[in-house]
């Protein structure tokens, strides 16, 4: 019901009650009336204005005027909100052109700051290369905190000068120091064999473990997406939890798989990583690549300690000595050259000397004692040489194709072969003849061979990932997981897990399923 004033009959916006007659009345009306009369206008009795009693009431929505109920007076005001809508447009469109162009004037601050600190940053690493160039014992030293470089020695200073990335070969020549120290290594690492004998190391993974073993793991964030592919990995033998990859983005990545963290992103190469070796005492890094260079990172301070130019050409294989001083590359300069990584000195740089035409070398690997290793050739040979002779001391045929990889196992006794033939090889180095071959399917791409530490099993990456055992040379596991063809393949600590790297950029783990 509405209220209704009782002096102007109009339902009133601040309505009051009197107490005297309970009328109600507009309060500005009622007010007036008091201060004029001072009495109640229907009682006529005494009423003052603190008598009032408000009444509370919801809004009043007033009826529109009568001036919008006819036609020309709704097209004014039609008109008039036109109007208003059209300059607010404007007014928006005033704003969008200066939010463009302030957005356009940021976008290009943005693009010459990016350009300035690329440029800055060539510079930097630049400056850096040359410094370790030019300081090459400071190196490791300034890479690794509490790491101390060992003097060099003087028969080396004198025998591998500055120059000796570019020197002839058989210039530099090993001490009879450094040649007793790598007799000294291989006599106790074959001592150490023996005591082992034909004893199963504790707590290896057995074959039927192997065959169980499944896909626990995937990484595929490790690498630039845009570069995709890993070329190169490798396992820490002091912590096998950590890993290092080498990739097509040119960046080495060390990586922890118990806590699935980067540990460090090794950047400085011109060129894609093609090989990695984790130094299996220290927290040193060694990667090798086609822009001619091998360079020693520190792990805990990313950054490179030391530089070694013994190539002219792609250095295509690296190889760590089991001293862990020094290291063996080859490159398809034909050369293979052995150089101390604390220094970056070249001790020996040798290419074959023969009537024939020296071949490119594609691979490389020291044999478990140190005192041998092997080089694959582009030209299906797999050569053994002596170190401490620099000679070629045997040479193994049978491939079709450029060698892709060569294995030595720990046993001492097999070297493990492959090429773009589809085959993988077995050689007894006791009798130097091919005992075994492992046939694979047609078109079948191997591109890494890895030995167990306990030579008991053997891995081959390639259109997908086998694991065989030795001896028996049976087939335990094969792991298709990967979308492209695996390029390396490595062991954990007694086999308890296999990694392996594709170029679909990604990073796995097999091992048992709990």
């Amino acid at each position: 019901m509405a209220l209704c004033c009782a002096i102007s009959n109009e339902v009133p916006e601040q309505p009051v009650i009197s107490p005297v007659s309970g009328h109600i009345f507009e309060r500005r009306l009622i007010e007036k009336f008091i201060q004029e009369n001072g009495t109640d206008p229907i009682a006529n009795e005494k009423l003052s204005v603190d008598m009032l009693i408000p009444v509370k009431t919801s809004a009043i929505v007033k009826p529109r005027p009568p001036s919008a109920t006819s036609i020309p007076a709704i097209l004014k005001s039609l008109q008039d909100e036109w109007d208003a809508v059209m300059l607010h447009s404007f007014t928006l469109r005033q704003q969008l052109q200066t939010a463009r162009q302030e957005l356009s004037h940021a976008l290009y601050q943005h693009d010459a700051a990016c350009r300035v600190i690329a440029r800055l940053i060539k510079e930097v690493t630049a400056a850096r290369e040359a410094l370790a160039t030019l300081k090459p014992q400071a190196g490791l030293t300034a890479a690794v905190p509490g790491y101390n470089a060992p003097a060099p020695n003087p028969s080396i200073a004198a025998d591998a000068g500055p120059e000796s990335a570019s020197q002839p070969a058989e210039e530099a020549v090993m001490s009879d120091d450094i040649i007793k120290k790598l007799q000294d290594k291989a006599t106790l690492l074959t001592a150490e064999r023996k005591k082992r004998g034909k004893t199963v190391p504790e707590g290896l993974a057995s074959s039927e473990d192997i065959r169980n073993y499944r896909q626990l793991a995937s990484h595929t964030g490790l690498h630039s997406a845009s570069v995709p592919g890993i070329l190169a990995v490798d396992v820490c033998l002091r912590d096998t939890s950590r890993i290092v990859t080498g990739g097509n983005d040119k960046n080495a990545v060390v990586f922890n798989k118990d806590t699935e963290q980067v540990m460090a992103i090794l950047k400085g190469h011109t060129k894609k990583v093609t090989s990695v070796i984790y130094h299996p005492e220290e927290e040193l890094v060694i990667t090798a690549s086609p822009d001619n260079t091998i360079r020693v990172w520190g792990i805990t301070t990313a950054s490179c300690g030391q530089i070694i130019r013994a190539h002219d050409a792609p250095v295509t294989g690296i190889s760590l000595h089991a001293t862990g001083d020094y290291l063996l590359s080859c490159s398809t300069d034909m050369y293979w050259a052995f150089s101390d990584i604390r220094t970056g000195r070249i001790l020996t740089k040798v290419a074959e000397k023969s009537g024939q035409m020296s071949s490119a070398l594609t691979c490389a690997q020291f044999h478990p004692d140190g005192l041998i290793f092997g080089t694959g050739t582009d030209d299906s040979v797999i050569k053994i040489w002596d170190l401490k002779e620099r000679t070629n001391v045997a040479n193994f045929q049978g491939h079709q194709g450029q060698i892709t990889s060569i294995s030595f196992s720990e046993n001492g006794y097999y070297l493990a072969t492959s090429a773009e033939d589809s085959v993988v090889r077995l050689w007894d180095l006791r009798k130097l003849k091919n005992f075994k071959t492992l046939q694979l399917e047609d078109n079948y791409q191997v591109k890494g061979l890895s030995f167990d530490q306990s030579g008991t099993y053997l891995a081959v990456a390639g259109s997908d990932v086998r694991v065989y055992l030795c001896k028996q040379w049976s087939e335990l596991a094969v792991f298709n997981d990967h979308t492209a063809a695996a390029t390396g393949v490595r062991f954990g600590h007694n086999s308890t897990f296999i990694t392996s790297v594709s170029m679909d950029r990604s990073v796995k783990f097999f091992g048992p399923v709990e």
